[in-house]
């Protein structure tokens, strides 16, 4: 943690996101050992509306014991069939998602089969056709319905899933986008990777998952104001990815705008003037 004397300026902390009492909390409680980050994906979803982009937001139960109540992107932890050989796929190989990651293909390959999975899971968004240029149009069959309740249960692969039914993963409708950190005081860590990706055209965000209670579009700016004004719950990641997409126009600017250094980011903790803030790069230095 770094201490900053009274001297500090209001505006630093101005520019700073205050700890949040729970954060104090462990900060107090922090022995120095930190934790193992489990590796992770998310996946934000945009959509082209007349209030311009949209992204996708599920708040989770307030019960959960990670990020309750907050408003999060689809997304989640890697798992152990996430790395089986032989899953069908079309677009950039696993090497090449390796290099842009900056992780062995291995995990790389892992961690977009993640993306694709737990979007899938969560959202009923299914990045997979039955070939390279196209994708499922309707998710909301039945089959699917089960398929998606029998991935969550860890009953079924996403491998399987994809043989079973004929389907290529679409790894080149994802695009990466931010790699986060869990600062290091935090009892449950993640190294997550952000993907962004369109929705595809057809498809429609289904039942909301056992995870949540709530799903919603709202644009990216009004998304990232609300989390400023606290009208909206979000972590720092959420809102920070929210305010780094502001720029774009229209859905069809994301490959462009895409193509840039993939920054790690593992927030500090800082005090300034006896108060706790977490401490990360703006959008506007990516």
């Amino acid at each position: 943690m770094t201490k900053t004397d009274g001297s500090a300026t209001s505006e630093r902390a101005d520019s700073l996101r205050p700890l949040s009492p729970r954060g104090v909390k462990q900060l107090a409680e922090f022995d120095g050992n930190a934790v193992r980050p489990r590796d992770a994906a998310t996946v934000v979803l945009l959509r082209d509306s007349p209030r311009g982009v949209e992204t996708l937001f599920l708040r989770r139960q307030s019960t959960m014991a990670f990020a309750a109540g907050m408003h999060v992107f689809p997304g989640g932890g890697v798992q152990g069939s996430d790395t089986e050989p032989g899953i069908p796929w079309v677009g950039p190989s696993a090497q090449e998602w390796a290099d842009i990651l900056g992780c062995p293909a291995e995990l790389a390959g892992a961690l977009v089969v993640a993306a694709v999975r737990e979007t899938f899971e969560e959202t009923g968004v299914l990045f997979a056709g039955p070939d390279g240029g196209t994708v499922v149009a309707d998710t909301s069959t039945a089959d699917l319905r089960e398929a998606r309740a029998d991935l969550e249960a860890k009953r079924l692969s996403l491998r399987e899933f994809l043989l079973a039914r004929g389907l290529v993963l679409r790894a080149d409708l994802l695009y990466a986008w931010a790699h986060w950190i869990t600062p290091a005081q935090e009892p449950r860590r993640f190294d997550t990777r952000f993907f962004v990706a369109a929705l595809p055209d057809g498809q429609r965000v289904g039942a909301v998952p056992r995870e949540a209670d709530r799903t919603l579009w709202l644009p990216v700016r009004a998304a990232a104001d609300a989390a400023r004004a606290g009208e909206l719950e979000m972590m720092a990641p959420t809102s920070h990815t929210c305010r780094s997409l502001d720029g774009l126009a229209e859905v069809a600017e994301l490959a462009a705008a895409a193509v840039r250094p993939l920054v790690t980011i593992e927030p500090k903790v800082v005090e300034i003037a006896g108060r706790y803030y977490l401490d990360y790069p703006p959008p506007n230095e990516f």
